[in-house]
Formats: C-alpha cells, sequence, structure tokens
C-alpha cells in the first residue's frame, strides 16, 4: 500500500488546500492499489462527504475567487490557474473583469464562501450565466451545488494525473 505521507502529498491538493481529505481517506484503507483516478476519487469524496458541515465549508471557502485578487495577483494553485486559464478568465476585457468582482462581492456576502464551478469546457460567458443564476439560489441549495462542484474539480484533477480513463 502506498504510504500516507506520499499519498498526502500526490493527492492531498485534490481538494484545494485541504490535505485533510487525503489523510483521512488513507487513514481509513480507503486507498485501493492500483491506483486510479476513479477510484481515489471515490475514496476521497468519501470522506470529503463525511466531513463536518464546517469541515466542508472550510474546503469551500479554501478556493479562490474567480478571476480575483489571486489571480491578479498571480498566487492560485498550478491547478486553480490553468483551470481558470483554459476558460479564459486570465484574459478579461476590463468591463468583464469588474462584472466577475461584483459578483464574487456579492455572492461571498450572501453565502460566506466563494463561487464554484468546475470551468473545464465553460467559456467565461457560462460561468458568468451560471454565476448570474446561482446567486438567487437559497443558502443550502448553494451549499449543496457547490459541494458537488468541489468533487466534480477533484474528478478532473484526478484525471489528468491518470493516463488511463476510468
Amino acid at each position: 500500500m502506498i504510504a500516507r505521507d506520499d499519498f498526502t502529498s500526490r493527492f492531498g491538493g485534490v481538494f484545494e488546500h485541504s490535505p485533510f481529505i487525503a489523510e483521512r481517506a488513507h487513514d481509513a484503507g480507503l486507498v485501493v492499489e492500483p491506483l486510479t483516478a476513479s477510484g481515489v476519487h471515490a475514496a476521497l469524496v468519501d470522506k470529503f462527504r463525511a466531513a463536518s458541515h464546517e469541515e466542508r465549508l472550510g474546503v469551500l471557502r479554501a478556493h479562490p475567487d474567480l478571476a480575483g485578487k489571486l489571480a491578479i495577483a498571480g498566487e492560485l494553485t498550478e491547478d486553480s490557474a490553468k483551470e481558470q486559464a483554459g476558460a479564459g478568465l486570465d484574459r478579461l476585457s476590463p468591463e468583464e473583469h469588474a462584472r466577475f468582482t461584483a459578483l464574487n462581492t456579492a455572492y461571498t456576502t450572501k453565502f460566506g464562501f466563494p463561487f464554484i464551478i468546475a470551468v473545464k469546457g465553460l467559456t467565461k460567458d457560462d460561468i458568468l450565466a451560471a454565476f448570474e443564476t446561482r446567486i438567487d439560489n437559497g443558502r443550502e441549495t448553494e451549499f449543496a451545488t457547490a459541494c458537488a462542484q468541489v468533487e466534480k474539480i477533484a474528478r478532473l484533477r484526478l484525471e489528468s494525473l491518470f493516463p488511463e480513463k476510468n
């Protein structure tokens, strides 16, 4: 079996800045070799869903704003930077950036965590449309939606780490 430190080093960042999820998956014996994207995802998701509401909220809050201050300062994680760039969020016009900033502020004020969406395969217009729709959700609905998006982001990140298709 892969050592805990090796597993955490390799997969601890799949859930943004939340290595405790990988640690718990390993400690629970959920890690099955040979490692696959689907197998690791199932183990990590199991522990994410088993985490307390406050811990899951912490995972949501660990995510950066889309096209936000961290992106401008070049301080996103490598995964987040690639994901946002892939959706064109690193090439916004001043007007688009102002719209994202306003939506980020309104969303975080309303929900207490940043807007989270798996951006792979989406355009900036797709993301803005989802932003403008989801900001009208209730808190519990949006918490569940954000958690589902975090799980999708984790799956996409894992798929990029494994050459085989799951």
